[in-house]
């Protein structure tokens, strides 16, 4: 009697679970239009990073390795004319340098506590692997260097159009390191890592047009997979680690 009891019960409640609305068939999921607010359980100062409008630039599609430059060199002239007041606020020096023929900056805050004094942060920096040339990547490294109080290694890797995939690799990815068995860093931690280069992974899809920086693939993100991959395949482990 137990058993039977059971056997409705479960029943009943799969027969609860598809009595609704049809949301799903069986290769998509279907979400209604919803409006997302801005969550109250961060700082103000996130707050108003996270209520921005969608980046100008995302949904922009140079068709030449030229025009890609204009438009690389253009938000690069934005970020950093941002630099200097962000030095000086953080208590920051960046140097120019070149390390095993590869261009970086030296990144040293003004105080560096007893405890980071044998310890350097390697920052490689993001971009979609086209934006952020020369001093215009360092941001982050600032950023990085003036709260952390830890030097810090920016590495201007080299980027399409004039030097796509391995050029980046090359320089400065712990993914080739690894393949070739040289010593790698005690920690990584990847920020908007670009694991997946074919618009596979269900985020790609959830943060449509929520993030408001990367925005959609169908902007110039998809293009620059592209320019970035040089023909090779999307799927490659080097260029998709997932």
């Amino acid at each position: 009697m137990k058993t039977t009891r059971l056997a409705v019960l479960i029943v009943a409640g799969a027969v609860a679970l598809t009595s609704g609305p049809i949301l799903a068939d069986q290769d998509v999921r279907h979400v209604p239009d919803r409006d997302i607010p801005v969550p109250a359980t961060v700082s103000p100062a996130t707050q108003a990073v996270i209520a921005r409008p969608l980046s100008p630039t995302w949904n922009e599609h140079p068709k030449s390795a030229e025009e890609w430059k204009v438009l690389i060199a253009r938000v690069a002239d934005n970020v950093v004319a941002t630099l200097p007041d962000l030095r000086q606020r953080l208590g920051v020096k960046v140097e120019p340098t070149v390390i095993g023929g590869v261009k970086a900056y030296v990144v040293t805050p003004e105080s560096i506590p007893e405890t980071n004094r044998n310890r350097l942060l390697v920052h490689v920096h993001g971009g979609g692997y086209v934006f952020g040339p020369g001093e215009a990547g360092t941001r982050e490294a600032i950023l990085m260097a003036g709260y952390s109080g830890m030097k810090v290694i920016s590495v201007d890797y080299r980027m399409p159009p004039d030097f796509p995939y391995p050029a980046a690799l090359d320089d400065a990815m712990v993914l080739r390191a690894e393949k070739e068995g040289l010593p790698l860093p005690a920690a990584t931690a990847p920020g908007t890592p670009w694991s997946d280069m074919t618009k596979t992974g269900d985020t790609y899809f959830t943060n449509e047009m929520v993030d408001n920086v990367l925005v959609s693939n169908d902007g110039w993100l998809g293009d620059a997979a592209n320019l970035y991959a040089n023909g090779h395949n999307l799927k490659d482990p080097m260029l998709s680690p997932v």
